[in-house]
């Protein structure tokens, strides 16, 4: 690449032809007739030379070159993963769309890697992020004019290795059963019945009839396993007494073989939500009280994982202290349940 500054007075048609803008060119109205970024053919050259200016600073493209357009759509192409798409081109900036509803996943390192490059930006969303299908998860773009090709090469050869810098992965529709309290009044339990509703169809998985169980540890024992029978993937407990060791559901885990994997969480609202899991394969997740209606709480974080396929473990729980505060700032880490909504919330 050879930058030129041409000065209007030893300016031709010739001169300018082939070669790009560095910055705008206005007419005497102040209306842009040539654009930073713009390859100058004849016709743009003509328009450019009948406008007044002094001196004009142009890029010639010298052998493996590449004008930052082509670049940026190499790199975009090359970025995107499986369940993500290039969608457009604007203001000098790839869009890369969730084909799908899912959870977004970033390949940090890699993506890092890619970034190391001059003139190499790639900026997406937090990995872990629940996403519509359409909504913009990245975007990539080539920052100077005119980039050296074997820049873009090896991005591409990184990128294929890694399979793409981000993908969607797609929620997994499952079934889901639910215990909660049989104290719940029958106001509280409709509360509880449709915003659970809500949130498991988002998924595109099934609520099995909610079962409500009395306070003994071999009733929640029985709704567990009956639950689990039914062809529950995934369990859901609403309505222990979480800081109580001999509270009916703890000890109705016991009975049934489960492990507690995790009791608490980092993260606020919700820290008192627990994961168990039985016979290894069967994850059951307890509610914290707050998130049984319509507030986001840490509960919204956990079950996307989940429904993902993620493996949510203890070092994935202990992680939630960074970020953890999640005031509606942080409303970006939950599903869009609702259109209208906060993210994460039902109202």
């Amino acid at each position: 690449m050879k930058a030129h500054a041409v000065l209007k007075s030893q300016a031709t048609v010739g001169a300018l032809i082939g070669r790009v803008l560095c910055h705008d060119v206005r007419d005497g109205a102040k209306k842009v007739v040539g654009q930073k970024g713009q390859t100058l053919d004849r016709a743009l050259a003509e328009r450019i030379l009948g406008c007044e200016w002094e001196e004009l600073h142009l890029l010639e493209l010298e052998s493996g070159d590449l004008h930052e357009e082509e670049a940026g759509a190499r790199l975009a192409q090359a970025v995107v993963g499986d369940g993500v798409q290039v969608k457009g081109y604007t203001g000098g900036q790839w869009a890369l769309t969730a084909a799908r509803r899912g959870l977004v996943k970033v390949r940090t390192g890699p993506l890092s890697e890619v970034n190391s490059f001059e003139g190499i930006s790639v900026f997406t969303l937090f990995d872990g992020q629940p996403v519509e299908a359409g909504e913009v998860v990245a975007k990539a773009k080539v920052t100077p004019l005119v980039i050296a090709s074997a820049t873009i090469a090896e991005v591409e050869r990184l990128a294929r290795q890694a399979g793409g810098m981000l993908l969607v992965s797609a929620f997994t529709p499952l079934v889901i059963g639910a215990v909660a309290r049989e104290s719940l009044d029958d106001k509280q339990r409709q509360r509880f019945e449709s915003a659970l509703k809500e949130k498991t169809a988002w998924f595109g998985s099934r609520l099995l009839p909610i079962r409500y169980a009395g306070g003994t540890p071999l009733a929640v024992a029985k709704e567990l396993q009956a639950l689990k029978d039914s062809g529950a993937n995934v369990l859901i407990v609403a309505g222990a007494s979480a800081l109580d060791p001999l509270d009916p559901v703890f000890r109705a885990l016991e009975l049934i073989g489960a492990r507690m994997e995790r009791h608490g969480v980092p993260a606020h609202p919700g820290s008192l939500l627990w994961l168990a899991e039985w016979d290894d394969v069967l994850p059951i997740v307890g509610m914290p009280t707050c998130g049984m209606f319509s507030q986001a709480t840490t509960f919204d974080l956990v079950l996307p994982q989940i429904l993902a396929d993620s493996h949510v473990d203890k070092d994935w729980f202990a992680a939630l202290g960074e970020g953890g505060l999640l005031s509606r700032e942080m409303a970006f880490r939950f599903p869009p349940y609702r259109a209208g909504a906060p993210r994460g919330e039902l109202e």
